[in-house]
């Protein structure tokens, strides 16, 4: 009971829009008030990061074999979980839950905010904080895992579980299907997933029937220079100098070189030079994150990056052999639902969830997803990925009204409500699951 207070402490006291409701809906209800409220307080608690997730990837694959029935695999790519429940022929559909935090230091006031701290892969020690809403993500599997079992009389087919590692990173996808996901477990005939949205009132699913997300590469650029006394500095070449104009000169990319109605974003993140106030470095580095929306537009921006701080440092009389290094650290592409399949389940979701909970799909920003590598065209693995709203009504409306903002993704202020958007989640991929794969169907009909 004390964990149930807790949580509805914390969140708003306006309930949900009225949507109707599948008929297990309160089955639903009664797993997240005997079992998934405490899981994700406790996901939300222990937050850990990419490709560390061990204690959050035992916690859920105890659940799955709690559930009974399913089959489950550990450390496929790292530290993924895959979890195989077959119900006699049929389709067979991935549902997929991202698990990882991030080193963001949790301000938001929550009572049971994280007070955790990890080294990650890079060997920094940091806060870790579920920044992003993967806590709702993989509560909502065991979620979607338990509903399924209970319900097998209205399905055939077979269903993996997916819990991924590293998406914060982007690198925990295609680590498991290199691992042999396609290979070692029964390919699916379709994917799906969703992700908890701070920008979508709770009660409110969203889905498009095209781009979902933008693509993302991190790029790392080494500016070299030759170091000299600060009060000299005609005897080197100063990398900061070099570097800040390679800062400004990338925005002449977006500005001037892409086609104005074709999206992208470059963004330096970090830049990190010098050791004292009075002496020139030797070097400097630069963290850029490049987001576009199709690949034609995605590899334009990597050449031209590449183009323009080479060409900066010549300006400056850097050497040939001094010229700066520019490397793509990770990268993921746009993460597009398959048409057909999105006009199909957002019409499943209308009829189960009421048409007042589908949401119009709007692209808000540039985020990423590399769920896309799961869908990529070469596996001919139809996708859908949708959003769950987690943000009260009466939040936007004080908003509106010249309250507080509603925190973005990865701030430090990132918060949702946990009940409705975990309760949601489940429900709506319960519903698409059984639809996908009610009996009498099969791939072939998608």
């Amino acid at each position: 009971m004390r964990l149930k207070v807790l949580i509805l402490a914390a969140a708003s006291a306006v309930a949900a829009p009225a949507v109707a409701a599948p008929d297990f809906a309160p089955a639903v209800k009664a797993d997240y008030d005997n079992r998934l409220a405490a899981l994700f307080l406790d996901f939300h608690k222990n937050p850990e990061l990419s490709f560390k997730e061990m204690r959050t990837a035992g916690i859920i694959a105890k659940e799955l074999r709690a559930v009974g029935g399913i089959d489950v695999t550990e450390r496929v790519g790292g530290t993924g979980v895959v979890g195989v429940m077959r119900n006699g022929e049929g389709s067979t559909v991935l549902v997929r839950a991202d698990m990882d935090g991030l080193p963001v230091e949790e301000k938001n006031g929550l009572p049971y905010a994280s007070k955790a701290r990890q080294t990650g892969i890079d060997g920094v020690e940091s806060p870790v904080m579920h920044a992003c809403g993967h806590d709702v993500h993989i509560t909502s599997l065991i979620g979607t895992a338990r509903r399924l079992a209970a319900m097998k009389d209205r399905w055939k087919g077979t269903v993996l579980f997916i819990a991924q590692p590293a998406e914060e990173r982007v690198g925990g996808a295609k680590a498991m299907i290199a691992d042999g996901l396609y290979s070692r477990f029964p390919k699916p005939d379709y994917a799906l997933a969703f992700h908890v949205s701070s920008a979508l009132q709770t009660g409110k699913v969203s889905a498009s029937e095209g781009i979902q997300y933008s693509s993302a590469d991190s790029v790392d650029i080494t500016v070299h220079g030759v170091g000299a006394h600060g009060a000299a500095p005609h005897t080197g070449k100063d990398p900061v100098y070099i570097g800040s104009q390679i800062v400004v000169a990338l925005q002449s990319i977006i500005s001037r070189e892409l086609m104005p109605l074709s999206p992208g974003v470059i963004t330096v993140g970090a830049f990190h030079a010098g050791s004292k106030h009075n002496i020139i470095s030797d070097r400097a580095n630069l963290q850029l994150t490049v987001r576009a929306n199709d690949e034609k537009t995605r590899a334009q921006l990597l050449a031209a990056i590449e183009r323009i701080a080479k060409g900066v440092a010549r300006t400056h009389g850097v050497p040939e052999d001094k010229l700066p290094e520019v490397n793509v650290s990770e990268g993921t592409p746009t993460t597009i639902n398959d048409a057909a399949l999105a006009r199909r389940l957002n019409g499943t979701l209308a009829a189960g969830l009421g048409k007042e909970a589908v949401a119009p799909f709007e692209q808000v920003s540039m985020g990423a997803e590399d769920f896309a590598f799961f869908v990529e065209e070469k596996h001919r693995v139809p996708g859908y990925y949708f959003l769950v709203g987690g943000t009260p009504q009466a939040a936007f409306d004080a908003a509106k009204a010249g309250g507080p903002p509603i925190p973005s993704h990865h701030s430090p202020l990132f918060k949702i409500d946990p009940e409705p958007s975990v309760r949601l989640g489940t429900e709506a991929m319960t519903v698409a699951v059984l639809d996908l794969l009610k009996p009498g169907g099969s791939a072939a009909s998608k």
